[in-house]
C-alpha cells in the first residue's frame, strides 16, 4: 500500500473519530438530566456531570500530546485512549448510582484527550498551505456528528428490555450504543490507521530517491559511452592471452575502488543515520514553556480559543431556558433548532475550507471576529430583554442565533491553523494539548457563568461582549505577527542546498 492510500485511510479514520465524538455529545446530552433524576441526583449534579467530561479531557490532553511528541507515534495512544471511552460509556450504561454516572463521564473524558495527539499528527503530515483545509474538514466531521446524533435518539428512546443484570431503556441505551460504536472504531484504527511520517521526511525521501535515480542513470550512460569507445580487444586481452602472465594494474584497481565507492554512495544501506539521531534527540531538548507560549501571537490565539468557546457554551446554556420562557419550546422544537444550527455550522466549515485556500488565516480570523462582535451587540440589545410581540421576538432570536453560529467556523478553523504554524512543529502534540485544555476550561466556565445569570441577562451578555471587544483589540494590535515564521527556513536553505533534508 502506497503512502497516499495510507494517508487517505488514516484521515478517514480521524474523521470517524471526530464524528463519534459529536454523536456521543448529541446522544447523551438530551437524556442525562432525566437520567440523573431517576437516580435521585440533586440539580447541581447536572453541571458536575457535564463539566467532568471537559475536566478530565483538559488534564489528559497535554499528557497524550507530550507522549506523542516523545515517541513520534499516535496509533498506540489512540487505541489506549479509546479504551477509556469504551469503559466510560459502559459505566454510563450500568448506571447504578449518581456517583457511578459522574465517574463514567470522568473516565470517558480521558479518552477525549487523544485529540491533541491527532492535531499534532495532522500538523506534521500536512503542508502549511493545506492545513486550514484539513482542520476545517475534521471539525466539520464533529459538527456532522452533532447533527445526526439526535436522530439516533429516535430509536434509542424505544429501547425497553433486560440484558442480563442490566436494564436497557431510553436513559441507559445511549451508553451501550456509544460503547459499541467506540469498539467498532477500535477495529477501524487497528486496520485503517497508520503513523504517518512527517511531511519533511516524506519530501526528503522523495528527493533523495529521485536524486539517486538520476545519478544511476548518468552512471549507466557514462559506462555505455566508455564501452562504445573501447576497442573490441584491448591491450590487456592481448597480453592476457593463453599461456601469458599479466601483472595487476594499480590504476584499474583504483578505478574499481572509486566505482565501488560511488555505488555505495548511490545505494546506501537500509539503516539510515537519521533514525539514530531521531531516537537520541528529544523534541523537548531545548523546549521552554514560557518561551513557547508567552509570545504575543500565541497568547492572542489562546485567548481566541477561550473567549469564543466561553461565549458559545454560555449561549448554549442560555438558549433552552430562553426558548421555554418566551416561545414555549419543548424537546422537539429544541431538537429541530439544534439540527438547523448544525446544518448552518457544517455549511460554514465548508465555506471556510474553500475560503482558506484563497486568503490568509488571519483574514479568516478577522472576518469571524467581526461577525461575532455583530452578534454580541445584537444579543445585548435584543435578546437580553426581548421587545415586541411573538413574531418580532422570534425574529430577534433567530437573527441572534444565526449570527452567533455563523462566526464560529471562521474563528475555530483560523485559530487552530495559525496556532499550529506559530508553535514548534516537533512539540505539536503537547502544544495542541495546551490549546485544547484552554478550550476545555472555557467549556467548564461558560455554562457555570450563564447558568447563574439566567435572570440577569444584561450582566451575562455584557461580560461576553466585553471579552469579545478585548479579543478584537488584541487581534488588531497583533495582526502583523499572526503569520507563520519564515526566518529559520531562509537561513537554513543555503546550507542545505542540494542536500536531502534532515529527518
Amino acid at each position: 500500500m502506497d503512502y497516499r492510500q495510507k494517508k487517505r485511510l488514516t484521515f478517514l479514520t480521524i474523521g470517524l473519530m471526530f464524528l463519534l465524538s459529536g454523536i456521543e455529545y448529541a446522544v447523551i446530552l438530551p437524556t442525562i438530566w432525566r437520567y440523573l433524576q431517576t437516580l435521585e441526583a440533586a440539580p447541581y449534579f447536572l453541571g458536575l456531570a457535564l463539566s467532568a467530561f471537559s475536566l478530565s479531557g483538559l488534564l489528559s490532553g497535554p499528557l497524550f500530546g507530550h507522549w506523542s511528541d516523545r515517541t513520534g507515534t499516535t496509533k498506540k495512544i489512540i487505541l489506549f485512549a479509546n479504551l477509556f471511552e469504551i469503559v466510560g460509556n459502559f459505566m454510563y450504561f450500568m448506571g447504578y448510582s449518581k456517583w457511578l454516572l459522574l465517574s463514567s463521564r470522568l473516565v470517558a473524558g480521558i479518552g477525549a484527550g487523544a485529540g491533541s495527539s491527532i492535531f499534532g499528527l495532522l500538523t506534521r503530515s500536512t503542508s502549511p498551505e493545506d492545513r486550514a483545509t484539513v482542520f476545517a474538514a475534521v471539525m466539520a466531521c464533529r459538527q456532522a456528528g452533532l447533527l445526526i446524533g439526535p436522530a439516533f435518539n429516535i430509536f434509542l428512546r424505544l429501547c425497553d428490555f433486560q440484558l442480563g443484570p442490566f436494564v436497557v431503556n431510553k436513559f441507559t441505551s445511549p451508553g451501550l450504543f456509544m460503547c459499541l460504536l467506540w469498539i467498532l472504531l477500535q477495529l477501524a484504527v487497528m486496520f485503517m490507521y497508520w503513523d504517518l511520517p512527517p511531511l519533511e521526511r516524506v519530501k526528503a525521501n522523495g528527493t533523495s530517491i529521485s536524486h539517486n535515480r538520476e545519478e544511476e542513470s548518468e552512471q549507466v550512460e557514462e559506462e555505455e559511452e566508455n564501452d562504445e569507445e573501447k576497442p573490441l580487444m584491448g591491450s590487456q586481452e592481448v597480453a592476457g592471452s593463453y599461456g601469458s602472465v599479466v601483472a595487476s594494474n594499480p590504476t584499474s584497481n583504483h578505478n574499481s575502488e572509486v566505482s565501488n565507492a560511488t555505488l555505495n554512495h548511490i545505494s546506501p544501506p537500509l539503516s539510515p543515520e537519521p533514525t539514530e539521531s531521531h531516537e537520541s534527540s528529544s523534541p523537548f531538548k531545548n523546549f521552554s514553556i514560557s518561551r513557547e507560549f508567552l509570545r504575543e501571537e500565541v497568547v492572542v490565539l489562546l485567548a481566541a480559543q477561550f473567549i469564543t468557546l466561553f461565549n458559545q457554551t454560555a449561549l448554549e446554556t442560555m438558549v433552552t431556558p430562553m426558548t421555554q420562557k418566551y416561545f414555549g419550546y419543548r424537546e422537539l422544537e429544541n431538537s429541530v433548532m439544534y439540527c438547523l444550527c448544525g446544518v448552518e455550522v457544517i455549511a460554514g466549515f465548508l465555506f471556510v475550507r474553500w475560503l482558506s485556500n484563497r486568503v490568509a488565516e488571519r483574514v479568516v480570523l478577522a472576518i469571524g471576529l467581526i461577525i461575532c462582535n455583530i452578534s454580541g451587540v445584537w444579543c445585548l440589545i435584543f435578546l437580553a430583554n426581548p421587545i415586541g410581540g411573538f413574531p418580532w421576538q422570534l425574529t430577534e432570536f433567530i437573527i441572534g442565533v444565526f449570527l452567533q453560529v455563523l462566526g464560529l467556523p471562521f474563528v475555530a478553523v483560523a485559530q487552530v491553523s495559525l496556532f499550529s504554524k506559530v508553535t514548534a512543529e516537533k512539540t505539536q502534540g503537547f502544544s495542541q494539548g495546551v490549546r485544547r485544555s484552554v478550550g476545555g476550561l472555557a467549556t467548564i466556565l461558560g455554562p457555570l457563568w450563564a447558568g447563574g445569570l439566567t435572570e440577569n441577562m444584561y450582566i451575562m451578555m455584557g461580560v461576553m461582549m466585553a471579552l469579545l471587544a478585548i479579543l478584537t483589540l488584541m487581534l488588531a494590535f497583533s495582526y502583523d505577527r499572526l503569520v507563520a515564521p519564515t526566518t529559520e527556513v531562509h537561513e537554513e536553505e543555503p546550507e542545505n542546498c542540494g542536500q536531502p533534508a534532515d529527518t
